[in-house]
């Protein structure tokens, strides 16, 4: 039997024009509220996975790691680590996690594998347990990032993975080693190259966790991407595709950064060709059907 519950980690505020990349702030803003510095509310959602004995963690969020400055910069609310406290609350540790998915290393997804930022003290990587599965090519971006990206990755993490012993990456098409054959992967380069799109299935359909493909409800607009986006032209193609899929297959998406909508399926309207978010899901609930 599978089931999963959504998790919340450390939440970000960021700036709205950012987010919404060429979209005017006329439009954008119908759908999210700004503070007195133009910044927008943003979850950093991971998603717990429980099947056969095993508990399977799908991002970790931004997490505690940064310092103080670092931490203003970035937006980041909470000072302590949420989403540790979000698997105390499910029943369990960072100890207990058999294996983590990590779509891509940006550090708003990856953070949380740090343990919380104190003065004088060093990072730590945490959950000691897991194997950490992510994309081969990804992985190479994170290693030798562009200048554009550079400030997105967190060079002593990559290490601390590499030297942990339970890095696994998948090259496009692979299955993994680690996790049953029931788990799936699509492989997206519009946001960033190599992003590492997990999807399972349950009873009432494919669930899929698309990471920055689709970062929340109001991004499933079509022409709607981010300024962070390396190749928006090419996202809004792989975001159709997997929007296509996922309405005839009757799939759920997991959003990541919403603050509103954890999970929901899509529907596409007959007239216009809009897809739209439905039935959905704004809080952390155990889902096994």
């Amino acid at each position: 039997m599978r089931t999963f519950t959504t998790l919340e980690g450390n939440s970000q505020r960021l700036d709205g024009g950012a987010m919404f990349g060429n979209a005017p702030k006329a439009l954008w803003s119908r759908w999210v509220e700004t503070d007195e510095a133009n910044r927008i509310r943003l979850s950093c959602r991971a998603m717990l996975v429980q099947e056969d004995g095993r508990n399977i963690l799908v991002e970790t969020g931004i997490g505690a790691f940064f310092e103080p400055r670092l931490k203003e910069r970035y937006g980041v609310v909470e000072t302590g680590h949420v989403l540790l406290e979000s698997l105390a609350t499910a029943g369990l540790r960072h100890e207990d996690i058999d294996v983590v998915v990590l779509t891509h290393m940006h550090f708003d997804h990856a953070g949380g594998l740090l343990s919380e930022w104190e003065a004088g003290k060093p990072l730590q990587l945490l959950f000691p347990n897991a194997t950490f599965v992510t994309g081969q090519r990804h992985w190479n971006r994170a290693k030798r990032p562009h200048p554009r990206d550079q400030a997105s990755f967190i060079p002593e993490l990559l290490t601390m993975m590499e030297d942990s012993g339970r890095l696994e990456l998948i090259n496009d098409g692979e299955q993994s080693r680690t996790l049953a054959p029931a788990w799936r992967f699509r492989f997206s380069d519009g946001h960033t190259p190599g992003l590492m799109i997990p999807e399972f299935d349950m009873p009432g359909g494919p669930v899929v966790f698309p990471g920055d493909l689709i970062p929340g409800a109001p991004w499933v607009h079509l022409p709607i991407t981010m300024g962070y986006d390396r190749f928006p032209e090419g996202l809004i193609e792989e975001k159709e595709a997997l929007l296509d899929y996922l309405v005839a297959a009757k799939g759920r998406l997991v959003f990541t950064h919403d603050p509103q909508v954890a999970v929901a399926r899509v529907a596409r309207d007959e007239t216009s060709g809009k897809y739209r978010v439905c039935q959905q899901l704004d809080a952390a609930k155990r889902l096994s059907e």
